[in-house]
């Protein structure tokens, strides 16, 4: 598969859409975030807002959260396919799940970030950039609760600090797009 960073816009939601595990909701919530960090970062760029260039940081390690999420369920598929008597079989699709939420915990917590910020660039935008402002909140938003919620089914069961930190990051992305969302002035 090509770097999903690389493909037209067509291309990577066709491979989304496609019947294979991935790109999946980990790789597209990524994507998510990152256009919510790019409509963030024209909305900054045109108010003269500061905040651009780190929302420019984000969207690539958005884009980057996005490729590493699409090998990160490879090994829990594999654990899965083990015989059902091997006496490996349970602690290797738990290790596999812990560490396929790696991925999701940090989109997560990048677009909790992405929306957080854009709440204060879309407060203080004008009328001409304030819609765009707000698009790149919401995406931003759902991209944070997506990612929380694979990290919650990955995690299904048990008591870890990564589902603590995804109900975080999802929680602090909802109360920015409440923020953004109240009526400017």
């Amino acid at each position: 598969m090509d770097h999903l960073s690389g493909l037209p816009f067509g291309s990577l939601v066709d491979q989304i859409g496609a019947p294979t595990p991935a790109p999946g909701g980990g790789s597209t919530s990524a994507c998510a975030c990152a256009l919510g960090a790019a409509l963030l970062e024209m909305s900054a760029a045109i108010e003269g807002r500061g905040e651009g260039e780190r929302m420019r940081l984000l969207r690539e390690h958005a884009l980057e959260l996005a490729e590493r999420e699409l090998d990160s369920y490879a090994p829990v598929l594999a654990a899965r396919r083990l015989p059902a008597d091997d006496p490996e079989r349970a602690t290797r699709i738990d290790e596999a799940l812990s560490d396929a939420s790696a991925a999701p915990l940090a989109i997560a917590e990048a677009a909790s970030e992405v929306a957080e910020l854009g709440a204060g660039i879309a407060a203080g935008s004008g009328r001409a950039v304030r819609g765009d402002a707000l698009a790149g909140v919401l995406l931003a938003e759902a991209a944070a609760a997506a990612a929380a919620a694979l990290v919650e089914i990955n995690l299904a069961g048990r008591e870890a600090e990564e589902l603590t930190r995804a109900r975080e990051a999802a929680s602090r992305a909802a109360a920015a797009r409440s923020t953004a969302l109240r009526p400017a002035g």
